[in-house]
């Protein structure tokens, strides 16, 4: 379903132009931040704000993380903007973000941010909510741990 063209008021100056529902969507090799993808989700439109936050954990599946790096497919940011579209479409969403991160990370970096929102709360969660799943299911990023005891894996490949 297509979207009417509108315009918002912007605090520092006249009406602009809606840039629509996307407002971030980048694979990065560089540390993420939560206050830029909390800025691009901003709209007066919008009564609720969901945000996803995923860190590196010095643990899994019951084994010492030492450390990990994601990978990603040279289409992983085209999958992204498929994902954060789909779910634009699917909900009422006035602005979206999603953010992921490759290269080596240690255990506390952001791995992946992503936040919607929407005019009410239960429709910015469960638009989020869709957002991380789908990322996590249909964009082509891959993780590989390190474990403590020298042991290691790839997930999602």
């Amino acid at each position: 379903m297509g979207r009417m063209s509108r315009t918002y008021e912007d605090p520092s100056g006249p009406a602009v132009p809606d840039p629509g529902p996307l407002r971030l969507v980048a694979i990065r090799e560089t540390p993420l931040s939560l206050d830029e993808v909390f800025a691009a989700v901003g709209d007066p439109a919008a009564g609720g704000t969901a945000l996803f936050v995923g860190t590196v954990r010095d643990h899994d599946g019951g084994a010492s993380v030492a450390g990990l790096g994601y990978s990603a497919h040279p289409t992983a940011e085209e999958a992204l903007r498929r994902v954060a579209e789909k779910v634009a479409a699917d909900f009422p969403v006035r602005a979206l973000a999603a953010v992921h991160r490759v290269g080596e990370l240690t255990i506390g970096d952001l791995a992946v941010v992503v936040a919607v929102s929407c005019p009410h709360r239960a429709e910015a969660f469960g638009a989020c909510r869709r957002l991380i799943d789908d990322l996590k299911r249909e964009v082509p990023i891959w993780k590989h741990q390190v474990f403590s005891d020298g042991t290691e894996e790839w997930v999602g490949a």
